[in-house]
């Protein structure tokens, strides 16, 4: 079992809750070892040649992330078994294949407005950043949505366990793990025992061939499971973190605002800023040197995906936000084989959402005498988000 401990830019004297960039663009000129000698890999090009080397592993074989028992698919895979299924999945997430649920997010973004347009103010995390890719993706997997809160305590169980200890959270995300995967298999059941798959991912998965042959029930689980946790908590993650910006610089948001095809470019630029998933880990397989560094056999080296998208080597001005930057390679979806299979949809949802809550709602602001609290461990998101509005009325 791996859990992060507090990340590395913590350590900086430069790191503040709500502002972290500079102590991860510190990480690119100060490196730091972790006490037990942990490497650290912050700047980009040592990040991306890393990822890509042929002896980086995704695990180190006997321990899986986020609870799982098993190998998470494909996120736990390496080599040919990981291509395999990546051939089978990517082809769901493709650009065409997100593009037909656009009028769907648009429908789901108006009904959460409903609820609170007529108040003046909410706390946005919980009223829309949360529940929105929450309802979007249960639908596309084809779960229960009166379930929403068993999801979303499993994944927030396997992303911020409980526990004093590593131990102890190591237990807590793994009694998350084993509900989850129960309640998993009972769905299965009763979709099997209905005779109708539908026309859904899981009626998809339990149809599904791969190599010649229809997927496990093991197979299938491992591919939900991590499903769930990915679709529920990384894009709630970095819509909170954008809608925080856009909040405190109202220039800017006019700009997209009145103009928004300039909002795909900006919601790029922030996601390199804000960098929602700070830090992961990769395994080494064998002995190897690389942009002067060494890597042994057996070692987990951390990976500082923050750090790479504010390196002052890469970016001009990192530490500035250009909505309008032209070259921008940031990795905020990883590098490498493992690269987010699910970012085609992250974008999509993450500007249609904003460009149709900004048509509702084009003025806001973080209420007076509040700030949004910034959660930075596991993936970084503003957990609570007071924002107030010009009140306005629902669509019916």
């Amino acid at each position: 079992m791996y859990f992060d401990q507090p990340n590395p830019a913590q350590l900086m004297e430069s790191f503040d809750d709500e502002s972290p960039q500079q102590a991860f663009q510190d990480l690119t000129t100060c490196p730091v070892h972790r006490a037990e000698g942990v490497k650290v890999l912050a700047k980009r090009d040592d990040i991306v040649q890393f990822t890509r080397h042929p002896a980086v592993r995704a695990t180190n074989g006997h321990n899986f992330t986020m609870g799982s028992k098993e190998p998470l698919i494909p996120l736990d895979l390496d080599g040919e078994e990981q291509r395999l299924f990546r051939r089978l999945l990517d082809p769901l997430f493709s650009p065409r294949a997100v593009e037909r649920i656009r009028p769907e997010i648009r429908t789901l973004t108006d009904e959460l407005i409903d609820a609170f347009i007529a108040d003046g103010c909410t706390d946005l995390f919980n009223s829309f950043c949360q529940p929105l890719p929450s309802q979007v993706f249960m639908g596309l997997l084809g779960l229960p949505q009166g379930d929403m809160e068993k999801f979303l305590a499993f994944k927030d169980a396997v992303i911020r366990p409980e526990g004093d200890t590593f131990e102890e959270m190591g237990a807590y995300t793994e009694r998350a793990g084993e509900v989850m995967t129960e309640y998993l298999h009972g769905i299965f059941d009763a979709r099997e025992a209905s005779g109708g798959l539908g026309d859904d991912l899981i009626g998809g998965f339990l149809a599904a061939e791969v190599d010649g042959r229809k997927l496990t029930r093991s197979e299938i689980t491992r591919i939900v499971y991590l499903l769930v946790i990915a679709g529920l908590d990384t894009v709630a993650a970095s819509l909170s973190c954008i809608f925080a910006w856009f909040a405190k610089h109202p220039r800017e948001r006019a700009e997209v605002v009145d103009d928004p095809s300039l909002l795909p470019r900006a919601i790029e630029e922030l996601l390199r800023y804000e960098s929602p998933v700070h830090m992961g880990h990769r395994h080494v397989a064998e002995d190897f040197e690389l942009n002067g560094w060494s890597f042994k056999a057996g070692e987990m080296v951390e990976i500082a995906w923050a750090s790479a998208n504010v390196d002052p080597g890469v970016f001009e001005n990192p530490l500035v936000v250009d909505l309008g930057r032209k070259h921008n390679a940031h990795i905020g979806f990883a590098s490498g084989p493992h690269r987010c299979l699910g970012s085609n949809l992250a974008r999509m949802e993450l500007v249609t959402a904003i460009e149709q809550f900004h048509r509702r709602i084009p003025e806001y602001a973080i209420s007076q005498g509040e700030r949004p609290q910034y959660i930075n461990y596991g993936v970084r998101l503003a957990a609570y988000l007071p924002i107030t509005f010009p009140k306005g009325e629902a669509t019916s």
